[in-house]
C-alpha cells in the first residue's frame, strides 16, 4: 500500500487543522444565518442558543424554572433548529488512486475524514464507502463526534487496489429512501473508457439527495512530463503502449484534457450536481472551505 505520498495520513498537526477548519465555518455559519434552510433532507434536531424574559405570550413551558431558582425572575429558553442529515461519503479505492501518483490516495483520505468529521460534530449521520470493481460500505451508518477515532483508524488502513468500474458502482449505491441528505463522490474518475464517468454520475438524479463530486487529478494527469519515445502503462489493466511524443502532442493532449473537464463540469451543472476540480497541490484548508462554502448544505448545518 505504500506510496508516493504516503506520510502519517492523520497527525496531530492534522487533527488541529481539522478542528480549526470545523469552527471557521461554525463561525461563517454563525454570520449568514437567514432562518430556516431550504435542502433536500429531513428531520430537525434542537439546540439551545439563548434566553430571553418571559412575556404573558409565551408558552409558560417554555420557562426556565432552575434560571428563576436563580434569579428570581422568569425567563424562556430559545432553541435553534437544525437541519439533519445523512451524509453518504463515497471514495474511490481502485490502483489509479495509489499509482503513479499515491497523493491522490492521501487528498481522497484526508477529505473523507474532514467530510465525516464536520459532519459527525454537527450531529448528522454518516455513512462511509468505497468503490473500485464494486461499492462497499466500509462503515455501519454513525452519528456522534465519539466515532471520530473509528474513522481515522479504519481508514488508514484501507486497501487501494483494482480496476474501476464506476458505472456499475454508481449503479449499485442506494443513499436510501427514508433520510434525504447529502451525497459525496471523491475520486480521479478514471475507467477504461474516459466518458464512463460522465455517464456514470447521471446516476445522481435518481438520488434523493444533494450530489457533490471532488475529481481528484495530479496536475501531471493534464500536463504531462513526457518527451520522445515513451511507453505508458496502464496500472489497472497493465495494458502498455509504445508511443513518440513530441512537445506539440503533449499541448494537443492537455488540450484536449481541460476541454474535457470542462464538459464534465457542464454536464453536472446541467443535472444540479455541485463538480470541484480539486488538484493534488492545492491548499487543503482553503479548498476545502471553498468547496463547502459553493454550496453545500453541511456548510450551513
Amino acid at each position: 500500500m505504500s506510496a508516493e505520498g504516503d506520510e502519517e495520513l492523520f497527525d496531530a498537526d492534522f487533527l488541529q487543522r481539522l478542528r480549526t477548519l470545523f469552527f471557521k465555518l461554525k463561525r461563517r455559519k454563525q454570520l449568514k444565518k437567514k432562518g430556516l434552510q431550504q435542502t433536500h433532507a429531513a428531520g430537525f434536531t434542537r439546540e439551545f442558543k439563548d434566553h430571553r424574559p418571559y412575556t404573558s405570550r409565551d408558552d409558560f413551558r417554555a420557562i426556565d424554572w432552575r434560571l428563576y431558582a436563580r434569579l428570581e425572575k422568569l425567563f424562556i429558553r430559545l432553541y435553534e433548529e437544525i437541519q439533519e442529515f445523512h451524509v453518504h461519503i463515497l471514495v474511490d479505492r481502485s490502483q489509479s488512486m495509489i499509482e503513479p501518483f499515491g497523493r491522490k490516495r492521501v487528498v481522497a483520505l484526508r477529505l473523507t475524514v474532514a467530510l465525516a468529521y464536520l459532519a459527525l460534530m454537527n450531529q448528522h449521520r454518516v455513512s462511509i464507502l468505497s468503490f473500485g470493481e464494486d461499492v462497499r460500505q466500509e462503515f455501519r451508518p454513525m452519528k456522534g463526534q465519539g466515532h471520530i477515532h473509528q474513522v481515522l483508524t479504519q481508514l488508514a488502513g484501507l486497501e487501494f487496489n483494482g480496476l474501476t468500474d464506476i458505472e456499475g458502482s454508481l449503479k449499485r449505491f442506494r443513499p436510501g429512501r427514508d433520510r434525504r441528505g447529502l451525497v459525496f463522490i471523491l475520486s480521479d474518475l478514471f475507467g477504461q473508457d474516459p466518458f464512463a464517468s460522465r455517464d456514470a454520475l447521471h446516476q445522481a438524479i435518481r438520488w434523493p439527495a444533494e450530489t457533490h463530486v471532488v475529481h481528484i487529478l495530479h496536475p501531471e494527469e493534464i500536463e504531462p512530463r513526457l518527451d520522445g519515445e515513451v511507453q505508458l502503462i496502464d496500472v489497472e489493466t497493465g495494458e502498455a503502449r509504445r508511443l513518440s511524443l513530441t512537445p506539440q502532442d503533449v499541448t494537443r493532449y492537455t488540450a484536449a484534457v481541460r476541454a474535457f473537464l470542462g464538459e464534465l463540469e457542464q454536464s453536472c451543472v446541467q443535472r444540479r450536481i455541485h463538480y470541484t476540480h480539486w488538484s493534488t497541490e492545492d491548499a487543503f484548508e482553503a479548498n476545502f472551505v471553498n468547496m463547502l462554502s459553493r454550496g453545500s448544505s453541511l456548510a450551513q448545518g
